[in-house]
């Protein structure tokens, strides 16, 4: 029988082994200029993670997803479940965003502003190279470093996931709400604490063991850069033309045939997600410029230009012309504008309360004794503002229908409510078995005032 393994006839996923076994990557640190950059976008937004939940704004959370009362509070600005319209277009304007952003600077996001990169990047690996040393800059294989070391950088990862996890909670349960729970017993809070714990081993298991995997494996945002790139998009690129053919220097003697590219792999052992920037634009490339920085040192070294490794275009690498105008970078932005000027126009119509006509189960309407006709109706209310407030249901001064409020109007800080309400109007107005009646409702504090139609059935 044959043991030998089989050559895959294509290239196979970076994070993986000719056999299907996991490939462990230790990548190695080049601290030039695109890494500094990095580092410090990345503090400033680890920064501004941890103080969102803590900055005041109208006195609620800059950032705050209270999911137990179903608001979205953003900077000011407070979204109940009603604001579907400014959901949608909030939705529509975010994806927008991602379709320009990637069309113009490629996935910048992953490598200088997600979460995942930041986070392992500049807090796990450093961490990792503090306890097990820094082999060629990078880290060593965990099976050679003492028992000792490794349980010591696994409760440093602990102790930052612990953080972070509660850090992530208080975007849900607000900081003061957080505050009191870690005084108390967790079984007076079960639900936040399972969620805390929930999040702790799920980042211990992410940035100790599934790391670059949930880039290459399970984000799905490699794989939109294929519909959202185009080949004038920015883009980590090898010069092929300037670099080929590879070959060794030495200092004795320089081969003038060979290409810039001395084939010293700095660029492959620096890269996070194992790959090889010389074969091309790739699913796995996280635009980290890894790459770019030890390329640079090393053309540094060799007397030669850098840039070897830079940020390009596809078309500029092959020599054609480049057009920064393109059909894709002047719709998304006109698309973007009309989305964001339509939620912008949306906010500030809204009202600081909301009104919803619903009818009334059971039977659409009852015929008296003394021939009116009485529908029922349910009336929701819902105050969006941070103060009670009561209300007044007004009908035109000259109508023949009568109304009957049947629960209270009174509304607390932003509460919702369903009043019922009885509407009664003459027999004969009804020609066609339905009437439609104005409903004026206003607000005692500020007569702020909307009005509805209500629909009436009848014979």
């Amino acid at each position: 029988m044959n043991d030998q393994l089989l050559e895959p006839e294509e290239h196979v996923l970076s994070t993986l082994e000719k056999d299907g076994s996991r490939r462990w990557i230790y990548p190695r640190l080049f601290q030039g200029k695109y890494w500094t950059r990095r580092r410090a976008v990345g503090y400033l937004l680890i920064i501004v993670f941890i103080a969102l939940p803590h900055i005041k704004i109208n006195s609620s959370p800059a950032f705050f997803l209270n999911i137990a009362k179903r608001e979205f509070t953003i900077f000011g600005f407070k979204f109940l479940p009603t604001d579907t319209l400014l959901l949608a277009f909030f939705m529509i304007s975010l994806f927008l965003s991602i379709f320009l952003l990637t069309a113009l600077f490629g996935r910048v996001w992953c490598g200088w502003a997600c979460p995942q990169t930041i986070y392992l990047e500049f807090v796990y690996r450093p961490i990792e190279r503090l306890f097990c040393g820094t082999a060629g800059h990078g880290g060593k294989p965990h099976k050679s470093v003492p028992v000792i070391r490794r349980l010591m950088m696994y409760g440093a990862y602990l102790i930052i996931s612990m953080v972070l996890a509660h850090t992530f909670l208080a975007y849900f349960v607000s900081v003061s709400e957080l505050q009191r729970w870690v005084q108390q017993s967790p079984f007076t809070h079960p639900t936040g604490f399972l969620v805390m714990t929930a999040t702790v081993v799920l980042m211990m298991f992410n940035f100790s063991f599934f790391r670059e995997q949930l880039c290459t494996i399970a984000c799905p945002y490699g794989r939109f850069q294929s519909v959202l790139l185009d080949r004038r998009s920015l883009i980590v690129s090898y010069d092929k033309q300037r670099g080929e053919p590879r070959g060794k220097i030495s200092k004795q003697k320089t081969e003038e045939t060979h290409g810039d590219c001395i084939d010293c792999g700095q660029c492959v052992r620096a890269c996070p997600t194992g790959i090889d920037i010389r074969d091309g634009l790739q699913m796995e490339c996280l635009h980290c410029t890894q790459c770019m920085d030890a390329c640079d040192e090393i053309m540094v070294k060799v007397e030669r230009p850098t840039g070897l490794v830079r940020y390009s275009c596809q078309d500029e690498i092959e020599g054609k012309p480049t057009k920064k105008l393109r059909p894709r970078v002047v719709i998304y932005p006109l698309l973007l504008l009309l989305s964001v000027s339509a939620f912008t126009v949306t906010l500030m119509n809204k009202k600081s309360f909301d009104v919803t006509v619903m009818r009334n189960y059971g039977n659409p309407f009852i015929v008296t004794d003394d021939d009116f006709v009485e529908n029922n109706l349910q009336i929701k209310l819902v105050n969006r503002t941070d103060l009670p407030e009561e209300y007044q249901f007004e009908l035109p001064e000259k109508t023949d229908v009568k109304m009957e409020i049947m629960g209270n109007t009174s509304l607390k800080a932003r509460e919702t409510k369903t009043i019922p309400l009885l509407v009664s109007a003459p027999r004969s107005s009804f020609v066609t078995g339905l009437r439609e009646v104005e409903l004026t409702i206003r607000s005692q504090k500020d007569s702020e005032e909307r009005t509805v139609t209500c629909q009436l059935l009848g014979p």
